[in-house]
Order: C-alpha cells, then sequence, then structure tokens
C-alpha cells in the first residue's frame, strides 16, 4: 500500500503500524495530507481465522479524517466514508439507527480485557446499561455500527491507525439517512 501512494501521491505522507511514519516529497505540499494504514486490522482475529479483521486506509488533510476505508476481503464487504458524502457499503448508501435510551443498546467492544483501572469502571458503567453487549469484532463493529446493526462501539487504548479510517465512515453515516 506505501509504494502504491508513494507512486501515486509522492508529496502524501504516510504513518502506519508497521513502519512508522514516512513523510512526502520536500516540496512541502504533501505537509497537508496523511495517509494512515493498518493492513491488519485485529491481528488476534486474523490469526486465529475469525474473518473479522480488516485492513483500515484513512487520508487526512491539514489533521482532519476526510477518507476511511474499512474492506473486509473474506465477507468481501467494503465501508467508505468520504467528507460530504454519505458512506457506502459495497456501494450502497448506508447510515446509523436512532437509538434514544441506552437501555435498548446493542454495544461491542473488541474484548472486555482491554480496560482496566479507571476505563474498567467505566466500561462496566456502560456495559451494565446496555441491552446487549457483544465482543470480538475489531474494525468490523464500526462497519457494524455506520451500517445500523449496533448503537455503540467501546474501546480502549487505540492508536491513530486503529481508528483514523473509522471516524469519516461513522461520522458521515451519522449524518445522512438512508
Amino acid at each position: 500500500m506505501r509504494q502504491l501512494i508513494q507512486q501515486s501521491f509522492p508529496d502524501h505522507g504516510v504513518f502506519g503500524e508497521e513502519h512508522g511514519l514516512m513523510t512526502g516529497s520536500s516540496n512541502g505540499s504533501g505537509d497537508s495530507w496523511l495517509w494512515v494504514l493498518d493492513p491488519i486490522d485485529g491481528t488476534k482475529s486474523f490469526i486465529t481465522g475469525k474473518p473479522l479483521f480488516g485492513t483500515l486506509i484513512s487520508l487526512l488533510h491539514n489533521g482532519t479524517p476526510v477518507l476511511g476505508v474499512i474492506d473486509q476481503p473474506i465477507t468481501k464487504e467494503r465501508w467508505v466514508g468520504m467528507a460530504g458524502q454519505p458512506t457506502m457499503l459495497n456501494g450502497r448508501p448506508i447510515s446509523v439507527r436512532q437509538c434514544g435510551d441506552i437501555g435498548n443498546a446493542y454495544m461491542y467492544s473488541t474484548t472486555p480485557h482491554m480496560f482496566a483501572g479507571k476505563t474498567e469502571k467505566a466500561f462496566h458503567a456502560v456495559r451494565d446499561r446496555v441491552r446487549i453487549p457483544m465482543y470480538g469484532c475489531d474494525c468490523y463493529a464500526y462497519g457494524l455500527l455506520a451500517a445500523g446493526h449496533c448503537d455503540l462501539v467501546v474501546e480502549a487504548d487505540l492508536k491513530p491507525y486503529d481508528y483514523m479510517a473509522l471516524v469519516p465512515i461513522v461520522e458521515v453515516s451519522a449524518l445522512y439517512k438512508c
């Protein structure tokens, strides 16, 4: 992915889990564009054969995510969120569902074991109020959120490559109603 970006957008920077930050060419225009990549979000799911991992791709302009992609190669699902456009799932517009009460909410979290100390207490407070808590979807849970299949995703200790692609997908799906 880095090589394709370098060839197509040599002025853009690239940041990812595997190889850190690579700045664009030195003419200065690349400082405003940054690609954030996570080739395998959900490594534990991937290595254990659980098909809920995905590839995350984001493009930031001046620090703001303007494009996000979740690509799930096993289920052949691709979510795309872009500023000013409806979020798409395999080319069809999607949106979050309305949930006016946390007691009716379906919640996902990758694992309850990611929470400790203050975050564990806060997580339990939310988990104990939702209708159904579910676990183990990694980035796939955010696709489900954007498509209206769950109401919230609760996580801790995410790095920029874990969440930047998710921002435009979920944010835009909340703005546009199908």
